[in-house]
């Protein structure tokens, strides 16, 4: 459909040489593709109806022609570092990975002259444009549904184009100077916090062994006395140059009344 008178004539002439000449024709009349592979023929520079030729064997005519072989196999995309700017006015550096496949060959052909540039500038137009509804802490908190948003945004743009876009990885975020010398200075503050509480915790046990243990000395006069004396063999074992005078617990005891 579509070929002009010339080009019927050609095709009849075509055909019949194609006959007349059989046995030897036939080895350049058949072309094959594989498994992972179709081709699509174009004939006078028209588009041949019908789906895709392949896999297997296809027949051509010589001279009037020409096919061209599509790869459906899974195909990874690098998308290279961009600016975007976040919701909350947080500007970042961040690229991807796409992996598509290439479903509709005959579309495909017909409406694409470059796939990996035109799926590159989509995939980096959509990001800025979902990416600007995003807060920064989201997009750190949230890659994994960020990522499903962006492969759905991307489907519905390539379906028209023949290509199906399988996922959308955000590889790295590369943040400003500023952004992490104050997400370090707030890490630090919160290990600071959780020092403090823990050293918290730490004295309020201590103080509760305390009061018990003062409460245990307390009714007995004699483990004091010898708690009293095991202070101060600690003390001269860990200091040996010191002078120390002990006090027996009874004067230390007739001292207390009177200074309260």
């Amino acid at each position: 459909p579509g070929l002009g008178i010339c080009e019927w004539l050609l095709t009849i002439l075509s055909f019949l040489f194609v006959i007349m000449t059989f046995p030897i024709s036939v080895w350049f009349c058949m072309k094959v593709v594989r498994e992972y592979e179709r081709a699509i023929v174009f004939r006078l520079g028209h588009l041949l109806p019908g789906r895709a030729r392949g896999p297997g064997l296809f027949f051509l005519l010589p001279c009037l022609d020409t096919y061209h072989k599509i790869d459906l196999r899974l195909k990874t995309l690098e998308i290279p570092f961009h600016q975007v700017v976040t919701k909350d006015m947080v500007t970042l550096e961040i690229d991807a990975i796409c992996y598509y496949r290439l479903e509709n060959a005959s579309l495909l052909l017909t409406t694409l002259t470059s796939i990996s540039s035109a799926i590159q500038l989509l995939v980096q137009t959509t990001m800025k444009h979902l990416l600007a509804h995003r807060a920064f802490s989201e997009l750190l908190l949230e890659r994994k549904s960020i990522n499903q948003e962006i492969k759905v945004a991307l489907d519905a743009v390539t379906g028209c184009w023949g290509i199906k876009v399988e996922r959308t990885e955000i590889n790295n975020v590369q943040l400003p100077a500023e952004i992490r010398q104050s997400l370090a200075v707030e890490a630090e503050a919160q290990r600071q916090t959780k020092v403090r509480v823990i050293a918290a915790e730490g004295e309020k046990a201590v103080s509760e062994s305390l009061r018990v243990a003062a409460e245990i000395l307390s009714s007995a006069p004699a483990a004091a006395q010898l708690r009293y004396l095991h202070a101060l063999h600690s003390l001269t074992a860990e200091k040996p140059a010191a002078f120390i005078l002990p006090l027996p617990l009874d004067a230390m005891n007739l001292v207390l009344p009177a200074t309260q």
